[in-house]
């Protein structure tokens, strides 16, 4: 019988747990739909805990302990998981976006978290958070700038956006944060490291006018749909529902501008924020 799988030391506490569950459950015998029973989750749940998609909670750690006899491992390591520099509701989204090879987004009212300036970034939490001091502020742009090391690798994932006009023109922080922010995104594009599409207002209704949307895909996980609102999100995983947010992405980039029109929008309205900025 094989010994103990090696686990990388460098891992994250949600990439050890992943795969110590694989190598136990492998050691058992079952097949990731048998273990999934007892917990009422499916065997595509199971193995977007071993692929480290998705976080293992406490409940589901003691379940594993006792139908895999693991002597209290993954209840004793499921605790590092929930030390997170996120929000709650946004955690177990932002971890499965740090491993996925494709993330596509529909952003209604601020320009995407992985493509802020630090300037931009400052600004919403700001406005989040009109009275918190300084330091908190600060805590908050630099995790969120963390993100953005995404895109230090020159093709993945591939990130698409698609913005509605409104986030093009919203001045957030003012018209020289506006310009510098727009031109990190034209900037992302013309180096090719990003898709962008505008939804300009001339395209009327549309399929995702209740909010924003982000798809995720993995190389070894099935794809999973986040939602976001006010102080909440949800991280989607079922099949149908996953599917039926492609198709809304998919009516959103029929209705956008295309690239090369986006990219010629988004500068224009750059230049009008920026000629704002210089009469003051």
């Amino acid at each position: 019988m094989p010994g103990p799988k090696k686990l990388d030391p460098s891992s994250s506490p949600r990439a050890l747990l992943g795969a110590e569950l694989r190598h136990r459950r492998d050691k058992a015998g079952l097949s990731q739909e048998e273990l999934g029973l007892p917990l009422f989750v499916s065997g595509s749940f199971i193995g977007q805990l071993e692929s480290g998609t998705r976080r293992m909670q406490v409940d589901q750690a003691q379940k594993f302990d006792e139908i895999l006899h693991a002597d209290g491992f993954f209840v004793r390591n499921c605790v590092a998981l929930k030390k997170s520099k996120y929000p709650d509701h946004f955690a177990e989204a932002a971890e499965a976006e740090a491993v996925a090879k494709t993330i596509k987004e529909y952003a209604p009212q601020l320009i995407p978290g992985l493509l802020q300036t630090e300037a931009y970034a400052r600004a919403v939490f700001r406005a989040y958070q009109p009275t918190a001091p300084e330091n908190v502020i600060d805590d908050l742009t630099t995790v969120r700038l963390d993100r953005a090391h995404l895109l230090s690798d020159p093709t993945t994932p591939l990130v698409w956006a698609v913005l509605d006009e409104a986030v093009l023109r919203r001045e957030v922080g003012g018209p020289a944060v506006m310009a510098e922010a727009l031109r990190h995104i034209l900037k992302l594009a013309r180096e090719h490291r990003i898709i962008a599409q505008a939804l300009p207002y001339s395209a009327g209704g549309h399929a995702a006018m209740a909010g924003s949307l982000k798809l995720m895909a993995f190389s070894d996980a099935p794809p999973l749909a986040y939602l976001e609102s006010l102080g909440s999100g949800q991280l989607l995983d079922d099949p149908a529902t996953v599917t039926e947010y492609e198709l809304t992405y998919d009516l959103l980039v029929a209705s956008a501008l295309s690239p090369e029109a986006s990219l010629a929008l988004i500068e224009s309205v750059a230049e009008d924020h920026a000629h704002e900025d210089q009469q003051f």
